[in-house]
Protein backbone atom coordinates (compact mmCIF):
# COMPACT_ATOMS: atom_id res chain seq x y z
CA UNK A 1 0.00 0.00 0.00
CA UNK A 2 1.05 3.65 -0.92
CA UNK A 3 2.18 5.37 2.45
CA UNK A 4 -0.95 7.31 3.31
CA UNK A 5 -1.37 9.72 5.88
CA UNK A 6 -5.09 9.52 8.14
CA UNK A 7 -6.33 12.79 11.02
CA UNK A 8 -8.48 10.79 13.29
CA UNK A 9 -10.56 14.10 14.93
CA UNK A 10 -11.01 13.48 18.69
CA UNK A 11 -8.63 9.71 18.53
CA UNK A 12 -7.23 9.08 22.34
CA UNK A 13 -10.34 7.35 23.10
CA UNK A 14 -13.79 5.35 22.25
CA UNK A 15 -14.16 5.37 18.51
CA UNK A 16 -11.49 7.28 17.20
CA UNK A 17 -9.18 5.08 19.08
CA UNK A 18 -10.39 1.94 17.26
CA UNK A 19 -10.17 4.05 13.94
CA UNK A 20 -6.22 4.73 14.57
CA UNK A 21 -5.87 1.60 15.66
CA UNK A 22 -7.01 -0.17 12.85
CA UNK A 23 -5.85 2.24 10.16
CA UNK A 24 -2.01 1.79 11.59
CA UNK A 25 -2.43 -1.93 11.58
CA UNK A 26 -2.50 -1.91 7.90
CA UNK A 27 -0.20 0.34 7.39
CA UNK A 28 -1.41 4.09 7.12
CA UNK A 29 0.56 6.46 9.26
CA UNK A 30 -1.77 8.30 11.81
CA UNK A 31 -2.37 11.72 13.36
CA UNK A 32 -3.95 11.80 16.76
CA UNK A 33 -6.13 14.65 17.15
CA UNK A 34 -7.53 15.21 20.78
CA UNK A 35 -8.01 18.37 22.93
CA UNK A 36 -7.95 17.02 26.73
CA UNK A 37 -6.82 13.30 27.22
CA UNK A 38 -2.98 13.96 26.65
CA UNK A 39 -2.11 10.78 28.36
CA UNK A 40 -4.06 8.27 26.47
CA UNK A 41 -3.49 10.30 22.72
CA UNK A 42 0.48 9.93 23.93
CA UNK A 43 -0.09 6.00 25.00
CA UNK A 44 -1.69 5.39 21.67
CA UNK A 45 0.86 7.09 19.77
CA UNK A 46 4.10 5.77 21.30
CA UNK A 47 1.62 2.04 21.11
CA UNK A 48 0.84 2.71 17.22
CA UNK A 49 5.04 3.25 16.70
CA UNK A 50 6.25 0.28 18.49
CA UNK A 51 3.43 -2.42 17.44
CA UNK A 52 3.05 -1.30 13.64
CA UNK A 53 6.22 0.41 12.64
CA UNK A 54 4.17 3.25 10.79
CA UNK A 55 4.96 7.33 11.26
CA UNK A 56 2.51 8.65 14.21
CA UNK A 57 1.75 11.86 16.01
CA UNK A 58 -0.70 12.99 18.38
CA UNK A 59 -1.95 16.81 18.37
CA UNK A 60 -3.49 18.69 20.44
CA UNK A 61 -6.14 20.95 18.86
CA UNK A 62 -9.88 22.48 19.51
CA UNK A 63 -11.28 21.50 16.38
CA UNK A 64 -13.64 23.86 16.75
CA UNK A 65 -11.02 26.59 16.62
CA UNK A 66 -9.99 28.02 13.11
CA UNK A 67 -6.64 29.10 14.42
CA UNK A 68 -5.91 25.87 16.06
CA UNK A 69 -7.09 23.49 13.35
CA UNK A 70 -4.85 25.49 10.61
CA UNK A 71 -2.09 24.78 13.31
CA UNK A 72 -2.32 21.48 13.30
CA UNK A 73 -2.42 21.08 9.76
CA UNK A 74 0.34 23.06 9.20
CA UNK A 75 2.44 20.79 11.48
CA UNK A 76 1.13 17.63 9.76
CA UNK A 77 2.25 19.16 6.53
CA UNK A 78 5.58 20.06 7.66
CA UNK A 79 6.03 16.39 9.31
CA UNK A 80 4.38 14.22 7.49
CA UNK A 81 3.46 15.77 3.97
CA UNK A 82 -0.32 16.28 4.62
CA UNK A 83 -3.63 14.55 5.35
CA UNK A 84 -4.62 11.90 2.37
CA UNK A 85 -7.42 10.68 5.00
CA UNK A 86 -9.96 12.97 7.17
CA UNK A 87 -11.83 11.09 9.33
CA UNK A 88 -14.03 13.95 11.17
CA UNK A 89 -14.99 12.03 14.58
CA UNK A 90 -14.61 14.69 17.37
CA UNK A 91 -17.91 15.00 18.91
CA UNK A 92 -19.46 16.13 22.43
CA UNK A 93 -22.89 14.89 23.85
CA UNK A 94 -24.28 17.50 26.40
CA UNK A 95 -27.57 15.79 26.66
CA UNK A 96 -30.03 17.51 29.03
CA UNK A 97 -33.88 18.24 28.20
CA UNK A 98 -34.51 21.09 26.09
CA UNK A 99 -36.54 23.39 28.84
CA UNK A 100 -32.85 22.28 31.10
CA UNK A 101 -30.90 23.51 28.00
CA UNK A 102 -29.26 26.57 27.22
CA UNK A 103 -27.95 28.52 24.22
CA UNK A 104 -24.16 28.13 24.63
CA UNK A 105 -24.53 24.42 25.39
CA UNK A 106 -26.62 23.93 22.21
CA UNK A 107 -23.51 26.29 20.64
CA UNK A 108 -20.89 24.69 21.65
CA UNK A 109 -22.31 20.86 20.45
CA UNK A 110 -22.90 22.68 17.31
CA UNK A 111 -18.92 24.13 17.05
CA UNK A 112 -17.51 20.68 17.94
CA UNK A 113 -19.39 17.99 16.25
CA UNK A 114 -20.09 20.41 12.92
CA UNK A 115 -18.22 23.68 13.01
CA UNK A 116 -15.16 21.22 13.30
CA UNK A 117 -15.66 18.96 10.45
CA UNK A 118 -16.14 22.06 8.45
CA UNK A 119 -12.81 23.56 9.55
CA UNK A 120 -10.77 20.45 9.36
CA UNK A 121 -12.38 19.40 5.59
CA UNK A 122 -11.91 23.13 4.96
CA UNK A 123 -8.17 22.81 5.76
CA UNK A 124 -7.32 19.75 4.22
CA UNK A 125 -9.59 19.91 0.88
CA UNK A 126 -6.56 21.43 -1.26
CA UNK A 127 -4.08 19.16 -0.66
CA UNK A 128 -6.41 16.44 -1.94
CA UNK A 129 -7.30 17.87 -4.59
CA UNK A 130 -3.85 18.57 -5.93
CA UNK A 131 -3.21 14.82 -5.47
CA UNK A 132 -6.36 14.06 -7.33
CA UNK A 133 -6.92 12.03 -4.83
CA UNK A 134 -8.36 11.93 -0.68
CA UNK A 135 -11.16 10.60 1.70
CA UNK A 136 -13.14 12.53 4.27
CA UNK A 137 -15.37 10.23 6.86
CA UNK A 138 -17.72 11.98 8.87
CA UNK A 139 -18.72 9.58 11.95
CA UNK A 140 -22.37 10.80 12.20
CA UNK A 141 -24.83 8.70 14.48
CA UNK A 142 -28.59 6.65 13.69
CA UNK A 143 -29.51 9.63 16.29
CA UNK A 144 -28.95 12.12 13.43
CA UNK A 145 -31.54 10.05 11.09
CA UNK A 146 -34.33 9.15 13.90
CA UNK A 147 -34.70 10.59 17.50
CA UNK A 148 -34.45 8.13 20.05
CA UNK A 149 -34.63 9.60 23.32
CA UNK A 150 -35.93 13.88 24.18
CA UNK A 151 -32.56 14.71 25.54
CA UNK A 152 -30.60 14.94 22.68
CA UNK A 153 -31.40 18.21 20.59
CA UNK A 154 -28.56 19.29 19.91
CA UNK A 155 -26.40 15.98 19.49
CA UNK A 156 -29.30 14.77 17.40
CA UNK A 157 -28.77 17.98 15.52
CA UNK A 158 -25.12 18.33 14.87
CA UNK A 159 -25.32 14.78 13.75
CA UNK A 160 -28.07 15.41 10.68
CA UNK A 161 -26.05 18.42 10.07
CA UNK A 162 -22.81 16.33 9.54
CA UNK A 163 -24.94 13.90 7.28
CA UNK A 164 -26.13 17.14 5.14
CA UNK A 165 -22.21 18.38 4.98
CA UNK A 166 -21.45 14.87 3.87
CA UNK A 167 -23.74 15.37 0.68
CA UNK A 168 -23.03 18.74 -0.14
CA UNK A 169 -18.82 18.37 0.00
CA UNK A 170 -19.01 15.18 -1.93
CA UNK A 171 -20.89 17.54 -4.73
CA UNK A 172 -18.29 19.79 -4.56
CA UNK A 173 -14.97 17.54 -4.27
CA UNK A 174 -15.99 15.22 -7.24
CA UNK A 175 -14.49 13.20 -8.43
CA UNK A 176 -11.06 12.77 -6.82
CA UNK A 177 -12.32 13.61 -3.04
CA UNK A 178 -14.44 10.36 -1.66
CA UNK A 179 -16.78 11.93 1.04
CA UNK A 180 -18.82 9.17 3.02
CA UNK A 181 -20.67 9.45 6.53
CA UNK A 182 -20.81 6.27 8.86
CA UNK A 183 -24.14 6.47 11.32
CA UNK A 184 -23.28 4.05 14.18
CA UNK A 185 -25.85 2.80 16.00
CA UNK A 186 -25.32 1.76 20.13
CA UNK A 187 -21.65 1.38 20.42
CA UNK A 188 -19.92 -0.07 23.74
CA UNK A 189 -17.34 2.44 24.43
CA UNK A 190 -15.85 3.45 27.71
CA UNK A 191 -18.18 6.42 27.50
CA UNK A 192 -21.44 4.81 26.94
CA UNK A 193 -20.38 1.70 29.22
CA UNK A 194 -19.46 3.88 31.88
CA UNK A 195 -22.08 6.41 32.04
CA UNK A 196 -25.44 4.33 31.90
CA UNK A 197 -26.60 1.64 34.33
CA UNK A 198 -27.10 -1.57 33.92
CA UNK A 199 -30.17 -1.79 33.49
CA UNK A 200 -30.33 0.82 30.44
CA UNK A 201 -27.89 -1.06 29.13
CA UNK A 202 -30.08 -4.26 28.64
CA UNK A 203 -32.83 -2.26 27.64
CA UNK A 204 -30.64 -0.90 24.63
CA UNK A 205 -29.57 -4.34 23.85
CA UNK A 206 -33.42 -5.39 23.68
CA UNK A 207 -34.01 -2.92 20.60
CA UNK A 208 -30.90 -4.29 18.53
CA UNK A 209 -31.82 -7.19 16.23
CA UNK A 210 -28.55 -8.99 16.84
CA UNK A 211 -28.79 -9.25 20.52
CA UNK A 212 -25.65 -6.59 21.66
CA UNK A 213 -23.97 -3.48 21.70
CA UNK A 214 -21.47 -2.73 18.91
CA UNK A 215 -18.10 -2.65 19.09
CA UNK A 216 -15.78 0.13 18.58
CA UNK A 217 -13.51 -1.72 16.19
CA UNK A 218 -16.30 -2.65 13.82
CA UNK A 219 -16.30 0.89 12.67
CA UNK A 220 -13.22 0.89 12.48
CA UNK A 221 -13.53 -2.25 9.65
CA UNK A 222 -16.10 -0.12 8.16
CA UNK A 223 -13.85 2.86 7.55
CA UNK A 224 -10.65 0.86 6.84
CA UNK A 225 -13.09 -0.90 3.82
CA UNK A 226 -14.42 2.74 2.87
CA UNK A 227 -10.85 4.45 2.22
CA UNK A 228 -9.84 1.00 0.01
CA UNK A 229 -9.37 0.60 -3.80
CA UNK A 230 -12.57 -1.88 -2.97
CA UNK A 231 -14.39 0.78 -2.01
CA UNK A 232 -13.73 3.07 -4.95
CA UNK A 233 -17.53 3.30 -6.26
CA UNK A 234 -18.96 4.39 -2.84
CA UNK A 235 -19.51 8.04 -2.44
CA UNK A 236 -21.86 10.48 -1.12
CA UNK A 237 -23.18 7.96 1.15
CA UNK A 238 -24.61 7.48 4.67
CA UNK A 239 -23.76 3.96 5.90
CA UNK A 240 -25.79 2.90 9.28
CA UNK A 241 -23.91 0.78 11.73
CA UNK A 242 -26.48 -0.37 14.41
CA UNK A 243 -27.03 -4.09 14.28
CA UNK A 244 -30.47 -3.61 13.23
CA UNK A 245 -31.76 -1.14 15.46
CA UNK A 246 -35.49 -1.50 16.27
CA UNK A 247 -37.31 1.99 15.32
CA UNK A 248 -34.53 2.85 12.83
CA UNK A 249 -36.11 1.22 9.29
Amino acid sequence: MKKQVVLVTGAAKGIGRAIALELARVGYDIVINYLTSKQEALDLKNQIIQDHGVRALAIKADVSSEVQVDQMISTIEEELGGVDILVNNAAIDLSNLFHLKNAEEFRRTMDVNVVGAFNCSKRVYRHMLEKEYGHIINISSTNGINTYYPMCIDYDASKAALISLTHNLAFEFAPYIHVNCIAPGFIGTENELDGYDEAFLEEEIEKIMVGRYGDPREVAYLVKFLISDEANFINNTVIRIDGGQKGSC
